[in-house]
């Protein structure tokens, strides 16, 4: 009944529930932890909360998914999923008791599924539980490509190539270097999803409406948190304060801010700066792997096009960030009812940007190759190797030396030892790539 009206009234995105198995699969573990702690407590019928139990353990292996119908879009703070929910998990309760569905008078979905709870505290719950599940998938992709970057990165430590700044050239350095520099960035993002991710275990259960623990039976938020725990296997906690924790969205802020990152390797992926995609016209430093042809009328053209996809990705989390600080700031005094939109996009994000790193590492950094040639010979006819001058011949000396290799075109080598700056063999080592290249 109640599943029938939201969807009556909300066709507004026509995506279901059911589009987040993880938010499905979280509601149902609330719903279980529920029933088991009514059985410990006695405040439910055994037969009606053991079928309860089952009927929430075949959601979480995946069945009844379809049933979740409800728009994700919804007016209410998510009351209507937490109804679907109850009504689903009843009229199958009812079938495994060898009765009919919606024969109410047997096991009621508001009655005993939902009993000693409300949506202020299961929605809430629900949702950073299931966020917290998307989180922990965000960081094994994460580590997918943090390791395809740490790869590359021992491939090329003895690639010498010119680093730059400003997108002008700098002073050399290992392309190996670099890609160990992009795995510890992918790393440090990582933490940030991590440590995100740990604040969304507090369970609000036994809040019941706003915090208060109206209605709960004595007991039952201490037992409810416990099965919880032990149902989701994960490390959940009671909330501190469950006033706070109803209508506080601090734990999805967090897990936004760390989502909302676009990391600095695919700029460099992607831009001449690094990539010196074009290989006559362009730097032709680097080679990422061709996937597909990059024009219907150039023939052979390559084209960046998965670090491009995977911007696109990032693009679409910033846009949601947009959103999710929107719904996060209209929230009023005790409950923010936009709770749905926060938790749509953020699911959205953390599974959009887990398949991105996946393809990212997978289909373009495992293959990116170095032109090692042409790398070495960009660095020998950089100006900015008269940087490792200044101990020998001053400041002023070798900015004029820089200056006059750029307007001449004429190596800074060349000038340096046709002016007799530095004695031969000193010059040949102040200007020897891999020492000015080799890690420190």
């Amino acid at each position: 009944m109640h599943t029938l009206r939201a969807r009556e009234n909300f066709p507004l995105t026509g995506i279901a529930l059911s589009s987040h198995p993880e938010l499905v699969v979280a509601l149902a573990c609330v719903k279980e932890a529920a029933a088991l702690a009514h059985l410990e407590l006695g405040t439910l019928p055994e037969g009606r909360a053991r079928a309860i139990v089952r009927a929430c353990r075949e959601i979480r292996e995946g069945r009844l998914h379809d049933q979740f119908v409800v728009d994700v879009f919804q007016g209410g703070a998510g009351t209507s999923a937490n109804m679907n929910a109850n009504e689903v998990v009843a009229n199958r309760a009812l079938e495994l008791m060898g009765h009919a569905r919606g024969d109410y008078a047997h096991l009621h979905p508001n009655d005993d599924v939902h009993r000693s709870q409300s949506t202020n505290d299961v929605y809430p719950t629900a949702a950073k539980f299931s966020l917290y599940a998307a989180a922990g998938t965000l960081l094994d992709g994460t580590a997918v490509l943090r390791d395809a970057f740490a790869e590359r990165g021992g491939a090329f430590a003895k690639t010498v190539k010119l680093r730059r700044t400003q997108l002008q050239d700098a002073v050399p350095m290992t392309l190996g270097r670099e890609f160990d520099a992009f795995a510890l960035t992918v790393r440090d993002d990582a933490e940030l999803v991590g440590l995100a991710a740990d604040g969304l275990l507090e369970a609000d259960l036994g809040g019941t409406a706003i915090g208060t623990g109206l209605n709960a039976d004595g007991g039952f938020a201490r037992l409810a948190v416990a099965h919880l725990a032990a149902v989701s296997s994960s490390p959940v906690r009671a909330a501190h304060d469950l006033v706070e924790s109803t209508q506080g969205v601090g734990g999805f802020l967090r897990l936004r801010r760390a989502e909302a990152v676009r990391p600095p390797p695919l700029q460099d992926l992607q831009r001449p700066p690094a990539a010196g995609l074009g290989a006559r016209a362009g730097l032709g430093e680097i080679r990422l792997p061709e996937l597909q042809a990059g024009s219907s009328i150039m023939p052979g053209k390559v084209n960046p096009v998965m670090p491009e996809a995977v911007n696109q990705v990032c693009f679409d989390v910033v846009g949601a960030d947009a959103a999710v600080c929107a719904a996060a700031q209209a929230g009023e005094l005790q409950l923010n009812a936009f709770e749905p939109l926060i938790v749509r996009h953020l699911l959205n994000s953390a599974n959009r940007l887990t398949a991105a790193c996946i393809l990212l590492a997978e289909r373009c950094v495992a293959g990116i190759q170095a032109d090692e040639e042409h790398l070495l010979a960009l660095v020998e006819s950089s100006s900015g190797l008269a940087a490792a001058l200044n101990p020998v011949i001053g400041y002023q000396r070798a900015t004029d030396l820089a200056r006059r290799s750029q307007a001449t075109r004429v190596l800074v080598r060349e000038l340096a030892a046709r002016e007799g700056l530095v004695p031969d063999e000193r010059l040949a080592e102040l200007l020897d790539p891999w020492r000015l290249a080799r890690p420190v």
